[in-house]
């Protein structure tokens, strides 16, 4: 059975031992080599490889081991490697396996053995990958980041105009009507979550901000390294304390998985709710013509494929988070290659997510939301109800006296099939006599509105202030 997915597949022919060859004696199988490269999910890492390898080629210098003329000589071949990799013209090959054993080939190949053969002295690939990975992951954290404020700004531009117009949606809870709420209500929920999304994301750059460089393979570098001096000039704000754990550890690849795999559940949800806010049978929405597809077959569809597969997506990034967490588990210390299978699940959460991100930021962006529709459908299923009843509680109900009592008027008001401010004044006089006197009994839509007067209501000063809190964090927080 051949590999499938985003390894190269291209049978590698191994006619000469690997560069790590030492006490082993012939090459790689071909099975094992294609099982063992990593040249497809190393790609992204490529940038940060060169950049470790420029900083240990100036420690190399500083302790000696390259004179500045040969140090000059390898750090202007890498930086010539590097551009290729960015301009995607640098010539992989697969039997070296990943990106380190690619560029160290390229050295060689460049500036000879003598030089070349130098870059590894002090270091291991269990230490740079994860140093690779780490400068990866902040660099991920700080454009995730930008992207998930990226869509505040958009629920927080749709909120502030549904604000304005006083908007209100039913709320919705088993599916059913609940209570009445402004719209900015219910889109400001949205950025509170992704508000904790971004938070989380940065907890996890803050604690993978930590340089493995020096670790070795698992006991440290055996050369006098400036670990200090090289965590600076890799862009990390301290070291890893511990070699073991730097080379043996992939919480860090965990932990952002799982950020990325909550921020993609709200965006599944949000997506999911606009979705079906869409349909004519809601019709409370309409979403962007570049975000909903037409038919092969049926000429009147605008399917919402835009949400649904975001929606896909979440499931798929929630899988990258097990495999991450499952690959480590019961590996006793240190370093086993099985840890090479967290990076493709990293990487592809991270990324999933960025281009999630930017698809809703589209989506809610270019969404036109029906104020009037959502208003009619606002006053079906009785929503005044609870507050009907907590207008008993201040009169001196017990609450749940008051609850079956309004519960019995609902459903009078189903078998008559009308709204509860349309039964008989008799009726009503009858079930509330505590109210009797003061107008009209049933709450309207808007006095319900009014009620939840407490700071996370939705009754609309409420709503005013928290928009404008949630704006000015926005506008505060780096991005």
């Amino acid at each position: 059975m051949s590999d499938t997915g985003t390894r190269s597949t291209t049978p590698p022919a191994p006619d000469a031992l690997p560069r790590w060859a030492g006490a082993t004696r012939v090459p790689l199988s071909r099975a094992t080599l294609r099982l063992s490269a990593t040249v497809a999910e190393d790609r992204p890492l490529a940038p940060h490889d060169v950049a470790a390898s420029l900083v240990h080629v100036a420690e190399l210098a500083r302790l000696g081991l390259l004179t500045p003329a040969d140090a000059e000589t390898a750090s202007e071949a890498l930086r010539c490697i590097g551009e290729e990799l960015t301009a995607g013209t640098f010539a992989w090959r697969p039997e070296h396996e990943d990106i380190h054993m690619n560029v160290e080939a390229a050295l060689a190949e460049r500036v000879g053995e003598t030089i070349a053969g130098q870059l590894q002295a002090g270091r291991s690939r269990n230490e740079e990958v994860v140093t690779d990975e780490r400068r990866w992951l902040l660099a991920a954290v700080r454009e995730l980041d930008a992207g998930v404020a990226g869509l505040q700004a958009a629920l927080l531009e749709q909120a502030g105009a549904a604000l304005e117009a006083r908007a209100v949606v039913p709320a919705l809870t088993h599916g059913q009507p609940a209570q009445p709420v402004l719209l900015a209500h219910q889109l400001l929920a949205w950025v509170e979550m992704l508000g904790r999304d971004r938070e989380r994301l940065a907890g996890a750059g803050e604690r993978a901000d930590a340089s493995p460089a020096g670790s070795g393979a698992v006991a440290g570098s055996g050369l006098p390294l400036d670990r200090e001096a090289v965590a600076t000039a890799l862009g990390f704000s301290r070291i890893s304390v511990n070699s073991i754990d730097a080379v043996a550890d992939r919480d860090y690849a965990a932990e952002l998985a799982a950020g990325c795999a909550i921020g993609a559940g709200h965006l599944a949800r949000l997506a999911g709710e606009l979705a079906g806010w869409s349909a004519p049978q809601f019709g409370w929405v309409r979403l962007g013509d570049g975000y909903v597809s037409g038919s092969s077959m049926l000429p009147n569809k605008r399917n919402p494929d835009s949400c649904e597969l975001v929606r896909g997506r979440a499931a798929r990034i929630a899988a990258d988070l097990a495999v991450i967490l499952e690959v480590p588990r019961g590996l006793p210390l240190a370093y086993h290659r099985d840890l090479q299978e967290t990076r493709a699940a990293m990487l592809d959460a991270a990324t999933s997510l960025a281009t999630c991100l930017e698809v809703m930021t589209g989506v809610v962006s270019s969404a036109r939301f029906a104020y009037e529709r959502m208003r009619a459908d606002a006053g079906a299923g009785h929503p005044v109800a609870t507050a009907l009843a907590e207008r008993l509680v201040a009169a001196g109900v017990p609450f749940r006296e008051a609850h079956h009592r309004v519960g019995a008027l609902v459903a009078r008001a189903d078998d008559a099939g009308c709204a509860l401010a349309d039964l008989p004044a008799a009726i009503l006089d009858e079930a509330l006599p505590e109210l009797s006197g003061s107008g009209g009994p049933i709450p309207t839509l808007e006095e319900a509105l009014a009620a939840p007067d407490l700071p996370g209501g939705t009754a609309p000063g409420r709503v005013t202030r928290a928009l404008a809190a949630a704006r000015a964090r926005l506008e505060g927080a780096p991005s």
